[in-house]
């Protein structure tokens, strides 16, 4: 097993990471269990396995997206369950990783158990969120294809990219995510910009507030997937 360590980057965000080379499933397997409970985000690719530490900045930005995410569907009464950053994998596909936010919208209602989702019986997460502003190694877009999730939210600190994962089983970019339609990328990305750093419950509230006003009224005669009831 190869062991590498990636050198710093030219960018202040360089995050501490690990690579291990050609450690199989198995490997993958017993690292997930080694770090078990610990803040490290593992990703593995066809034998390969990247562990990182995030920094304090990626953790505060896909903290906001979830908060922003979850006042949209509260405001909205749209149905969401959030599974936060669990592990994703399949042995069968050799890939597996855990995203920064996941969120089962429209399949909610399909997964059998939520005490252990199971890939090869339940359907993939409907959305997920990638705060990408150190990099990786090895390409966690592709394991996000791999595992057919159909949208993931990509935002690198400056703009957030809506990719849906075409029929060829790569993601292509669009203009507004198909899950919220109605939502503009530019005014999530004008909040995550100016977050209040000492906090977030004020940057929280003002949100919710924008939301209510903004978002509430465009779309309350439309169908966007209320919860019945």
């Amino acid at each position: 097993m190869a062991i590498a360590t990636e050198p710093k980057m030219k960018s202040e965000l360089a995050g501490e990471r690990f690579v291990f080379w050609d450690v199989g499933w198995d490997g993958y397997l017993s690292l997930l269990k080694m770090v078990e409970n610990r803040r490290v985000r593992v990703t593995y690719d066809r034998g390969h396995v990247e562990l990182m530490a995030p920094l304090p900045i990626h953790e505060r930005y896909k903290s906001l997206i979830g908060r922003m995410i979850e006042a949209i569907t509260e405001e909205l009464d749209i149905q969401a369950v959030a599974v936060g950053s669990t592990t994703f994998h399949s042995e069968e596909l050799d890939r597996g990783l855990e995203p920064d936010e996941c969120y089962y919208l429209a399949s909610a209602g399909r997964v059998r158990d939520w005490k252990r989702i199971d890939l090869n019986v339940d359907p993939p997460p409907d959305l997920a969120v990638e705060v990408d502003i150190t990099g990786s190694s090895l390409n966690r877009l592709g394991i996000y294809a791999a595992l057919g999730i159909p949208e993931v939210w990509r935002f690198d600190g400056v703009s957030m990219s809506v990719l849906i994962l075409q029929q060829d089983g790569t993601y292509a970019p669009n203009e507004t995510s198909l899950i919220f339609p109605f939502l503009s990328m530019s005014d999530l990305v004008a909040f995550l910009r100016g977050y209040d750093p000492n906090n977030d419950t004020r940057w929280g509230r003002s949100f919710r507030e924008w939301a209510r006003v903004n978002l509430v009224p465009q779309v309350d005669n439309d169908d966007v997937g209320r919860e019945e009831g």
